[in-house]
Order: C-alpha cells, then structure tokens, then sequence
C-alpha cells in the first residue's frame, strides 16, 4: 500500500458501479475491484451489489478467507473520507423496462412454444392415419 493515501470523497467512489468500472469502501479503505469481477467466486452481481455503501459488513458476513484479504492490497486505491459516506443508503428501484406483451420476443417464444409441440403431435397423428394399413 502507498505511505501517503490518497483521501477520496464518497460520492466520487459511488459513481464507479458498474462491472467494467467498480470500486468498494470496505473498512474505510477504497478497492478497484474492476479487474477481479469475473473472477470472483460470487459472481460479480455480489460486489455490484456492494457499490454505493460501505460494504464492510457484506464483506465481514461473508467470512473471507486470509488469502482473499491479501488479495486485496493489489485492489486498493485510498481511503475514504469518513465523513462523506452517508449512514444509510437510499433505495434507488431498478429501471423497468416498457412491457408489450405483443411485441417483445419473449411472447413469440412462449407461443412457439406452446404451438410447435401441437404441430409435431398433429402432424405424427396425420402420419399415423395416412399409413395405417387399412
């Protein structure tokens, strides 16, 4: 780690929440976590998850291992200013995408299928019926 820390103002690190750009608080401390997100063993939905809050008591609850703890210096970027970091974090609800059930491609493939299956049946009961000896 640097002698000097470089002292970083929470919504700075809050704005880097996204999987090709993700930092973590945890302990104060602040983690570029971008490059371990594929391989971290949780996936990287966890440490997206984590993003904008401090994400110590996540990581605590886990029940990291010590190699994963010094895997973390090669992560670290600075602190975080303490006094910045809000005390609780505001629920922001995901963004829902507009619903047609008409048009989206998941209502093509619900009737497909349900109509291909009564295809292949229709068309076996035609072939029965056609070659049946009579």
């Amino acid at each position: 780690m640097a002698s000097d820390p470089k002292v970083l103002v929470f919504e700075e690190v809050a704005k880097h929440n996204k999987t090709k750009d993700c930092w973590l608080v945890i302990n104060g401390k602040v983690y570029d976590v971008t490059p371990f997100m594929d391989d971290h063993p949780g996936g990287d939905e966890v440490l997206l998850s984590a993003t904008g809050k401090d994400a110590t008591n996540d990581f605590e609850d886990v029940g990291h291992s010590d190699s994963a703890r010094e895997m973390m210096d090669k992560y670290y970027i600075g602190e975080v200013d303490m006094a910045t970091v809000p005390l609780k974090r505001t629920y922001i609800p995901p963004a829902k995408n507009q619903y047609n059930p008409d048009k989206t491609p998941e209502f093509v493939i619900k009737i497909l299928q349900f109509l291909v299956p009564l295809l292949i049946l229709g068309l076996a009961f035609a072939v029965r019926h056609y070659t049946k000896e009579k």
